[in-house]
């Protein structure tokens, strides 16, 4: 607890200098005197402090955690604040990785990191230097076949650190074209590396399971490229097509079951049903399902009524209800590993 508290204050003071050296201005940075009134939840997680920028009243959510909380909770605590204190709220850490400070910059969620960052949208401030990033990996995320391949792999059972990435090609359908790309990326991420036996390539991976997943997760895309909602399809009802979306949160957890089904589609099973005439309805009508479409095909694992755990996760991290991210805790316990 007294480490936690003296990082806080440590962070605090770096916040004033770092505002008095980039704005020129003598920050009056002071307790806010509503703190004692939020939820314990928020007192836990920041100590709120009061400042005025430009004569406007902004209130600092400085994270008292050591290990920092998924963006999704912090944005979600970030907007529970704003409502109940009725102020700009600006979120305030040690230190942001590159795929972290894009993501909140473009879900215009100001922040800043002393010494390195002060994005203030509502102010029209952006300021940059140098970015403390916690592992060096690159920004560009993997391509949707590269993702499959490795969430594939990632739930066999039993775990095998090598593998042969033609084999989980051919599985899955594609070309001779994407397992170079897809070798490439893997390694050049750091997430396996490559031995060649003879004609053979196979790729090794020196994490668990579960370190290649936490490892990997930076650079893995939200599978949903679209949502649309239509009319029941009669062709595609389960087993030909998999619960997605809160329908599938739903089976792996206590959470309630959303009114209309949520499907996960393919590329070629979207295509298919266009050619055979499906029209997708303007807004959300009584009977309709909500239909997600994948950048690669949800039905990984075999023989299941729902999409894979890790692809689930990956498309509801992001959500701000805090039922949804505790119902994603409980399927992280779900887990392969």
């Amino acid at each position: 607890m007294l480490t936690t508290i003296a990082s806080t204050h440590i962070l605090n003071t770096a916040l004033q200098e770092y505002l008095h050296d980039t704005l020129d201005i003598v920050p009056k940075v002071r307790p806010w005197a509503g703190a004692g009134k939020l939820p314990y939840f928020l007192q836990d997680a920041f100590e709120i402090r009061e400042l005025k920028l430009l004569n406007r009243p902004i209130l600092l959510a400085i994270g008292r955690q050591a290990n920092k909380p998924a963006l999704a909770n912090v944005r979600a605590q970030l907007d529970k604040l704003r409502a109940l204190a009725g102020h700009p709220v600006v979120y305030v850490t040690g230190a942001l990785a590159s795929y972290e400070r894009k993501r909140l910059i473009e879900q215009k969620v100001p922040f800043i990191v002393p010494g390195n960052q002060l994005y203030l949208p509502d102010l029209g401030i952006d300021l940059r230097e140098y970015f403390r990033q916690r592992p060096q990996l690159p920004d560009t995320a993997l391509s949707p076949a590269t993702q499959a391949m490795l969430i594939t792999t990632l739930l066999r059972k039993p775990w095998q650190a090598d593998w042969q990435p033609a084999e989980v090609v051919t599985e899955l359908g594609y070309t001779p074209m994407t397992l170079s790309r897809a070798v490439k990326e893997l390694t050049s991420a750091d997430i396996a590396t490559l031995r060649n036996e003879g004609r053979a390539r196979r790729l090794h991976m020196e994490r668990s399971a579960a370190e290649t997943w936490e490892h990997a997760k930076p650079l893995l895309r939200n599978p949903v490229k679209r949502r649309v909602w239509a009319h029941p399809i009669s062709k595609l009802k389960p087993p030909h097509v998999r619960l997605a979306g809160l329908s599938a949160l739903a089976r792996f957890s206590m959470l309630t079951e959303p009114q209309w089904p949520v499907y996960a589609l393919s590329p070629a099973q979207w295509k298919a049903a266009t050619q055979a005439g499906v029209e997708t309805l303007p807004e959300q009508l009584p009977g309709a399902c909500e239909w997600q479409l994948w950048h690669y095909n949800p039905a990984l694992v075999p023989d299941g009524a729902t999409v894979d755990p890790l692809s689930l996760t990956l498309s509801l991290q992001d959500e701000a209800d805090e039922r949804v991210q505790l119902a994603l805790g409980e399927l992280k316990e779900r887990f392969p590993w």
